[in-house]
């Protein structure tokens, strides 16, 4: 059906732009092909209803991306047929791709992470932009990890730029949210998992521990904020603090260069170690 920009239906979903709206509905917006395919594909972890609920879509989209706007359609979701205007309304975008879904939450407690023995884990400590967010989220999926924690510091998993940003890799993992610092860093090494907080001004560098061959066995990497880095409480929780070595004249690296660095070089000393982590793909 045609939807105008007055119908419930679109003021419900561009409401989901709003953090309070969100929890209280919990529910979140996917905008894009690549976001909306890869929700129609996930479902809940106890496997209870698909992910997606809703698609808006815009004439031109619905032909271009059929086959996504098709599978929406074949898992249950609603289909809106809505002129350009409208989608404009609902995206957060400039330029909208005449896609935008409403998902249900699909973060996962963080007792089932740590049940699951995880060996590669992405920690986000007092994480405050968005953008950086789902980028780190997206790192961790490419390298392979088994989940990424984002501590109740930390900013909103389902804030649309932080969604955007991780471009898909948010229905990939699980991701455990509102966790505190003290209770991810103790709940993964009861698991079993050595934790390294990234810090440039670490006393150990991330070389050396690899030269060491230390980082085979299950880690846990935890991240700081962009600007001021972890706090000297949370790096004293850690087993160790690490810094990625400047071999060059940059000042630093940021969040998610640095968080990419660290976790593929976890990634590729447990594949040595055991062959244990596949990190196989298109690039």
């Amino acid at each position: 059906m045609l939807i105008s920009p007055r119908s419930p239906r679109v003021s419900a979903a561009r409401r989901l732009a709003r953090r309070n709206f969100r929890g209280k509905e919990r529910l979140f917006l996917a905008e894009g092909p690549q976001a909306v395919r890869e929700a129609v594909g996930h479902r809940g972890a106890d496997g209870d209803g698909a992910t997606l609920v809703e698609l808006f879509t815009t004439a031109e989209a619905a032909e271009r991306y059929a086959d996504v706007v098709t599978a929406a359609r074949s898992a249950g979701a609603r289909v809106h047929l809505a002129e350009e205007e409208v989608i404009a309304d609902i995206s957060t975008t400039v330029t909208p791709q005449g896609l935008v879904g409403v998902c249900r939450f699909l973060d996962t407690p963080f007792e089932e992470i740590l049940a699951a023995r995880p060996r590669l884990v992405a920690v986000l400590a007092h994480v405050r932009d968005p953008g950086n967010a789902g980028t780190v989220l997206r790192c961790a999926d490419a390298a392979g990890a088994d989940a990424v924690v984002l501590t109740d510091a930390s900013v909103d998993l389902y804030n649309p730029k932080a969604v955007r940003a991780s471009v898909g890799s948010l229905f990939h993992l699980p991701v455990a949210v509102g966790v505190t610092v003290e209770r991810a860093v103790g709940g993964l090494r009861d698991a079993g998992v050595r934790v390294l907080a990234a810090d440039g001004a670490g006393a150990d560098d991330l070389d050396d521990e690899l030269d060491r061959g230390t980082m085979g066995t299950p880690t846990a990497w935890v991240f700081g904020n962009e600007a001021w880095g972890l706090p000297e409480e949370t790096r004293a929780l850690a087993d160790a603090v690490v810094r990625v070595p400047i071999h060059g004249r940059a000042e630093s690296l940021n969040l998610a260069t640095a968080a990419a660095v660290c976790l593929y070089a976890s990634a590729r000393a447990q594949r040595a170690a055991g062959g244990c982590r596949s990190v196989t793909g298109g690039q």
